[in-house]
């Protein structure tokens, strides 16, 4: 009995014996492998940003990711092991494996969570702004005017797409989609730059488009202003949407082709976002609680919105070719929709109204 338990211990110290060794060995790795002296197209196709963007994002988390032993890990080598992760949408094994960074699982899963929560702490408000100002809105309006697909006077178009999650613990109900997958309804609003004014990852997947812009403060902040909706939103003085069961050669019909062509931007979005991060992909599950999968959502949004700032190309990398084009829960009873004639509606109308006979004089109004 006494040569057992003895031949176990032994087994055990040499089980520790191997994870120190391992420990020393990704050390030093680490030490001797930069990943800012890769080449700049493998480092972008690896992390998706320059390195002057990874440089600049790493120096503005810094003071919340500083460790006090000497032997954890760089900032550096955290900030990058979390942008790989979004970018490649890798399992947490899979990233602390890649070769550049030789982090371990439980060291990738603690980054994850310290480098996200940093991001939003410090970053999600100053790179993610709606126009609130005259001026900014101003910019933004001369923005869709001057659009490929011009729609003039607006400021924002906005959608919502669902993003995969972990099956939650509570309500789990409430997290199941049209398609019967777990998700959030995450609502984006974005210019022709497809940069980001606005993100709610807050809301889960069996919320339809239509409540979650109800609730939201950017509701009330567009009161005298417009964005571009699909048909799944209800008509608002500052929410145009697209009128249907017009025919050709009137004014609706040629509003509501003007209307879905810039609404494209939106869509193209989305398109650009999760093959940019695929930890969003549709064909990915974000192995995470809703709040925590929320934070990495709008994570994203940060470093997408850093990737338009630094003017970085929105091109496919070698594995980004990806058909994404699940949208929220957009459809909802247009016969309510007709019925409501009251309130901000009828606002709403006059100023399709009035833009339909200014832009399309030579057209014939459906209605009469």
């Amino acid at each position: 009995m006494a040569e057992y338990y003895l031949g176990w211990e032994l087994l055990e110290l040499e089980e520790r014996v191997r994870m120190l060794e391992r420990r020393v060995e990704r050390k030093v790795l680490r030490d001797t492998q930069n990943p800012y002296d890769l080449p700049i197209n493998e480092f972008m196709n690896t992390f998706r940003v320059s390195p002057e963007l990874a440089m600049d994002l790493t120096n503005s988390i810094r003071d919340s990711l500083q460790r006090e032993r000497s032997s954890g890990l760089p900032v550096e080598i955290q900030v990058l092991v979390v942008v790989n992760f979004y970018a490649k949408g890798s399992y947490q094994r899979a990233t602390g494996d890649n070769f550049i960074a030789n982090v371990s699982q439980s060291s990738v899963s603690r980054c994850i969570h310290s480098v996200t929560n940093a991001i939003i702490q410090k970053l999600l408000r100053r790179w993610v702004r709606f126009p609130m100002t005259a001026i900014e809105r101003d910019r933004a309006r001369e923005k869709f005017s001057n659009a490929p697909q011009a729609f003039e006077g607006a400021i924002g178009s906005i959608d919502c797409t669902h993003i995969n999650i972990l099956d939650p613990k509570n309500h789990e109900e409430a997290y199941v989609n049209y398609h019967g997958n777990h998700s959030l309804n995450v609502q984006a609003v974005v210019d022709p730059e497809l940069k980001i004014l606005n993100i709610n990852a807050r809301f889960p997947g069996a919320r339809n488009d239509s409540y979650i812009w109800s609730v939201s403060p950017i509701r009330r902040a567009m009161e005298f202003h417009y964005n571009r909706g699909d048909a799944g939103y209800p008509l608002e003085p500052w929410l145009l949407t697209p009128l249907t069961r017009y025919p050709e050669g009137t004014r609706q019909y040629q509003y509501t082709k003007k209307h879905c062509k810039a609404r494209n931007i939106v869509e193209r979005f989305f398109d650009v976002f999760k093959s940019m991060w695929r930890c969003l992909s549709y064909q990915r599950v974000l192995m995470y609680a809703p709040v925590t999968a929320g934070k990495i959502v709008n994570a994203c949004a940060v470093i997408h919105n850093m990737r338009v700032h630094y003017r970085l190309p929105i091109l496919p990398f070698e594995d980004c070719i990806e058909q994404d084009s699940v949208g929220g829960n957009n459809r909802i009873n247009e016969n309510n929709e007709i019925e409501d004639r009251r309130g901000p509606r009828v606002v709403a109308m006059r100023i399709q109204k009035q833009l339909m006979a200014n832009w399309f004089p030579n057209y014939v109004d459906g209605d009469q």
